[in-house]
C-alpha cells in the first residue's frame, strides 16, 4: 500500500497543528502543577466531555471491537456496554461529589476519607500499582494496536511504529501537559469520528462487500448481527450478558470506567469548573461512548468478515506480519487498506489522532499520580511548583518508554482487556460504598487490592487456571472466573473490614463536613458528632441519591434505546428502530424532568 502527495499532506498538517498546540500551551502548562494536571481548574463541561470521547477513541478500540464481532458477533460488545451502568451512576451521583472534595488527583481522596499510616501507603502504593504498573499496561496495548496498524498500512517493523509515534506524542504531552491534552482533543476528536464514518461508508460499499444489504445477508455475517445474544446458548448469554450486566460493572475496575469514578475520567471532573460541569461532561461522553460511536467500527468488523473470514486469509494478504501478532483484530487494519488516496490519509490521521489522545491523556493521568501521590508525599514534600513539573514531565518520557518496551512483548489487545477486568474484580464496590458507608477504611481497599491481585496472578499465571476453570474440564464453568475472584475479594475485604479498627472520628466527620455525603450508611456518625455537640450536618444539603439513582436508570435506558435505535435503522428494521427512538425519546423526556429537581440540590 503507498501513501500519494495528499495523503502524506493530510498527516503531516496534522501533526503540524498538534505540536503547535503543545508548544502554544506549553509555557503557561509550565507555571504550575495546577495548570499542568488539571488546566486550573476553570475547564467547561463541551470541552472536557469532547475529551473524554476523544481519549477513549485509541487505536486498540476499534481492533479491540473488531476481534469481538468476528468471534462473538455484535452481542459480544456486553462485555463493555456494560459499564454504561458504571458511568451513569458517575453522571449522577460521584461527579459531584468529586468534584466537591477539589483534590488534584483522585487518589490524594484517601488521605481526605481515611486517616493515619494506611491511608498514606494507600495513597503512595495505589501512585505506582495504578499509576505505573497499571498504566503501562494499558498504555502498551493502545501502543500494540498501533504497531499492528503501522505493520499492515505502511508496512512498517514494531520498533518502528514505537519510535516515531512514541516520540511525536510523548514530545507533545511533556510539552503542553493537560491543557494541551484537553485543546487537541477537541480537534482529535473531529478528525477521529470522520475518519472512523468515511471509512465505514467506504468499505462496506466495496464491490467484493456490495453494501448494506449484501452484507446483512452474508451467510458470514448473518449469524453476527444480533445486539443480544442467542438465548437459547445459554453459556453465551451468561457469558455476554448476565455477568457483564449482574457482576462485571460494579464490582471490577477499569480504567475509563471505575466504580465511582476515578483515573483519568475523575481528572477530568477535578478539572471542572463547577460540579455542574463535571456533570455535564461526563454525561455527553457516556452517550458518545456508548451509543453511537461504536457502530462504524461494527460495520466494518462486519465487513471484515467478507473480505477476511479467517485468520489464514489475513496472513496471506499480509506475510509480512509476524506469527506472534496474527489474530482477528488486524481485520480492522487489514479492511483500512482497501481505502483510496484522500480517505486513507484522513483515515490514518484520525488513527494517529486516537492513539495520542489516549496516550497523552494516561501518560498526563499517570505521571499526575506520580509526582502529587508519590514524589511530593514521599520523596520531596517541600518541591517547588517548577520542581513539580519538571518531575511531571520526566515520568512522562519514563511511563512511554516501559508502556513501549512492554508492547513489543505482546500479541492481542483483547488478553489485556480480560486481564484488567480479572485484576480489578471484587474491588469495584468498594469504590461505590466508601463514599456512603462510614465503616470502610484503608484497610478495606488494601486487603481487596491484594487479594484480587494475587488470585488472577495465581489463575493466570499457575495451573490452578484450568484446573478450576478450563473449558469443559474445570471445577467450575468457565464464565465463572470473574466472579469467583470478586465473591473472594468480597469476603476477604469484608473481614478485613470488621477485623480494624474504623477510622478516627476527626477523619469522619472532617469527611463528612466537606462532602455532605448524606444517608444511612453515615447515621452513626452523624449521632456520635451530635453526642459530642459538633454539627456536621449542612441545613442546605438535601441527600440526592435516590433520585441521582432515578436518574441513573432513565440514563440507562436513554442510551442503551439510542445504542438499539442506531443499530436497527442500519440493519434497515425500521419497525424496531421507530420503537427504540420512541424509548429513547420518552427517556430523555423523564430524564429532563427528573434532572431540574436534582439541579436545585447542587450548590
Amino acid at each position: 500500500m503507498e501513501l500519494s502527495a495528499l495523503d502524506y499532506s493530510l498527516i503531516i498538517g496534522f501533526f503540524t497543528i498538534v505540536l503547535g498546540i503543545g508548544v502554544v500551551v506549553s509555557k503557561k502548562s509550565g507555571k504550575s502543577s495546577s495548570e499542568y494536571f488539571l488546566s486550573g481548574r476553570t475547564m467547561p463541561w463541551w470541552l472536557l466531555g469532547l475529551s473524554m470521547v476523544a481519549t477513549t477513541f485509541s487505536t486498540d478500540t476499534p481492533n479491540l471491537v473488531t476481534d469481538i464481532v468476528r468471534k462473538d458477533g455484535v452481542s459480544g460488545n456486553w462485555v463493555w456496554w456494560a459499564f454504561l451502568i458504571t458511568g451513569m451512576l458517575t453522571v449522577f451521583v460521584y461527579a459531584k461529589l468529586w468534584r466537591k472534595s477539589n483534590v488534584s488527583t483522585d487518589l490524594e481522596f484517601y488521605e481526605l476519607r481515611y486517616g493515619g499510616k494506611p491511608a498514606s501507603f494507600l495513597r503512595k502504593f495505589r501512585a505506582i500499582y495504578l499509576g505505573v504498573i497499571f498504566n503501562v499496561i494499558t498504555m502498551s496495548a493502545v501502543t500494540l494496536a498501533a504497531i499492528k496498524i503501522g505493520g499492515i498500512m505502511l508496512g512498517l517493523e514494531p520498533w518502528q511504529t514505537v519510535v516515531s509515534a512514541g516520540l511525536i506524542t510523548v514530545t507533545f504531552s511533556a510539552l503542553g501537559g493537560f491543557k494541551g491534552v484537553v485543546y487537541t482533543d477537541f480537534l482529535l476528536f473531529f478528525v477521529a469520528m470522520g475518519g472512523a464514518i468515511g471509512a465505514a461508508y467506504y468499505l462496506v460499499n466495496l464491490p467484493e462487500v456490495g453494501g448494506v444489504t449484501n452484507l446483512l445477508a452474508h451467510e458470514g455475517v448473518k449469524g453476527k448481527l444480533s445486539i443480544l445474544p442467542d438465548f437459547s446458548n445459554t453459556n453465551a448469554v451468561i457469558t455476554l450478558l448476565v455477568i457483564p450486566l449482574a457482576v462485571q460493572w460494579w464490582s471490577s475496575w477499569y480504567p475509563g470506567a471505575e466504580p465511582g469514578g476515578g483515573g483519568y475520567i475523575a481528572q477530568r471532573m477535578l478539572a471542572a469548573k463547577d460540579e455542574n460541569h463535571a456533570i455535564g461532561a461526563t454525561f455527553f461522553f457516556n452517550i458518545m461512548h456508548y451509543a453511537l460511536r461504536p457502530w462504524p467500527w461494527i460495520l466494518v468488523a462486519l465487513a471484515s468478515i467478507v473480505v477476511y473470514p479467517d485468520i489464514a486469509s489475513i496472513a496471506q494478504a499480509f506475510p509480512n506480519i509476524g506469527a506472534d501478532k496474527l489474530g482477528h483484530d488486524l481485520a480492522y487494519p487489514a479492511m483500512l487498506t482497501k481505502l483510496p488516496s484522500g480517505l486513507l490519509g484522513l483515515v490514518l490521521a484520525s488513527l494517529i489522532a486516537a492513539y495520542m489522545s489516549t496516550i497523552s491523556t494516561q501518560l498526563n493521568w499517570g505521571s499526575s499520580y506520580i509526582v502529587y501521590d508519590f514524589y511530593k508525599q514521599q520523596v520531596n514534600p517541600n518541591a517547588s511548583e517548577k520542581q513539580l513539573v519538571a518531575v511531571g514531565r520526566l515520568s512522562t518520557v519514563v511511563l512511554m518508554i516501559l508502556s513501549a518496551c512492554l508492547a513489543l512483548l505482546m500479541q492481542n489487545a483483547m488478553e489485556v482487556f480480560d486481564m484488567l477486568l480479572l485484576f480489578g474484580a471484587g474491588t469495584g464496590l468498594i469504590f461505590i460504598l466508601r463514599w456512603f458507608w462510614w465503616r470502610i477504611n484503608a484497610w478495606t481497599e488494601i486487603s481487596a487490592m491484594f487479594a484480587s491481585g494475587v488470585l488472577s496472578i495465581l489463575l493466570k499465571v499457575t495451573p490452578l487456571g484450568n484446573y478450576l476453570f478450563e473449558v469443559d474440564k474445570g471445577v467450575f464453568p468457565d464464565w465463572f472466573q470473574i466472579p469467583f475472584v470478586m465473591l473472594v475479594t468480597t469476603i476477604i475485604w469484608v473481614a478485613a473490614t470488621f477485623m480494624t479498627k474504623p477510622e478516627s472520628k476527626k477523619v469522619l466527620n472532617s469527611f463528612y463536613i466537606k462532602i455532605q455525603p448524606g444517608g444511612p450508611g453515615w447515621k452513626k456518625v452523624v449521632d456520635n458528632a451530635k453526642a459530642d455537640n459538633i454539627n456536621i450536618l449542612n441545613p442546605n444539603e438535601k441527600w440526592s441519591v435516590p433520585s441521582g439513582i432515578g436518574a441513573m436508570v432513565l440514563g440507562c435506558v436513554l442510551i442503551y434505546a439510542c445504542m438499539f435505535a442506531t443499530g436497527y435503522w442500519i440493519y434497515g428494521e425500521t419497525t424496531k428502530g421507530m420503537l427504540f427512538t420512541g424509548v429513547a425519546i420518552l427517556a430523555g423526556l423523564l430524564l429532563i424532568k427528573t434532572w431540574s429537581k436534582m439541579k436545585k440540590n447542587i450548590l
